[in-house]
């Protein structure tokens, strides 16, 4: 279970999106969540793709007692793999202190997605949306999809599932997304089928892919079982 807790895996993930184009454009995104208090050390960055164009945080990239000096060294060495690099809140960041996660980003210029969206450069037929995690209780998930239907392609980062449910009811079907999101650990430790959250999963057809990942770190315990450590590739054809 604690090697579990501490394994380097990365789980690549293929999408293709019907486009008159002829899908020749590809954008590749790695997507790593709930990191907590672990450390993301060389080992990892060696086992991911070099032609990455955007990295995703999707929250809990630390917790309460998290030295500051390792949140900033786990910024530092993604940026290895990509300048653009965006974030959102998880439910146990702000234990760190909002105000020093906030300098850090300053810091590493990593976009921070809180209840709106942005164009993907180098790839202006996507947007980018976030929102901040329910915790905060400031989630405005009007204000995440203003002027939406301006993309044709969207990459939406929630931390919590739920949260991505909600937006999901409120996007046209005919809009191709892409869904990222963590928070569940996936269970963290799973007897069998059974577990407190629900396990990692993948889902995708020709306009919806959504990724819900076990997450890298762990918390309370540095234990797993079931649901191992993961972060991701996306690589999104289109």
């Amino acid at each position: 279970m604690l090697t579990n807790a501490f394994q380097r895996n990365v789980v690549h993930h293929k999408v293709t999106i019907k486009t008159r184009n002829n899908n020749k454009t590809k954008l590749k995104v790695f997507f790593i969540s709930d990191i907590h208090r672990r450390k993301i050390d060389r080992k990892l960055i060696d086992k991911i793709d070099k032609d990455i164009d955007l990295i995703v945080i999707g929250g809990d990239l630390a917790e309460k007692g998290v030295p500051l000096s390792r949140i900033a060294a786990n910024i530092r060495i993604l940026s290895l793999l990509s300048q653009k690099i965006y974030y959102v809140w998880g439910n146990n960041d702000r234990e760190a202190g909002e105000r020093e996660i906030r300098n850090i980003m300053r810091r590493f210029r990593v976009i921070m997605l809180e209840n709106e969206n942005f164009s993907i450069p180098g790839h202006s037929s996507w947007g980018i949306c976030g929102t901040d995690d329910p915790t905060s209780e400031k989630v405005d998930i009007e204000k995440t999809l203003r002027n939406i239907d301006d993309y044709e392609h969207i990459l939406v980062i929630c931390h919590q599932p739920r949260v991505l449910r909600e937006i999901e009811r409120r996007i046209r079907p005919s809009v191709a997304t892409i869904m990222l999101a963590g928070h569940t650990h996936g269970g963290q430790i799973r007897i069998g089928k059974l577990g407190l959250l629900e396990k990692g999963s993948f889902q995708t057809n020709s306009k919806r892919t959504k990724l819900i990942s076990n997450g890298y770190g762990t918390t309370t315990v540095p234990l797993r079982l079931g649901a191992p450590s993961e972060c991701h590739v996306l690589t999104i054809t289109y």
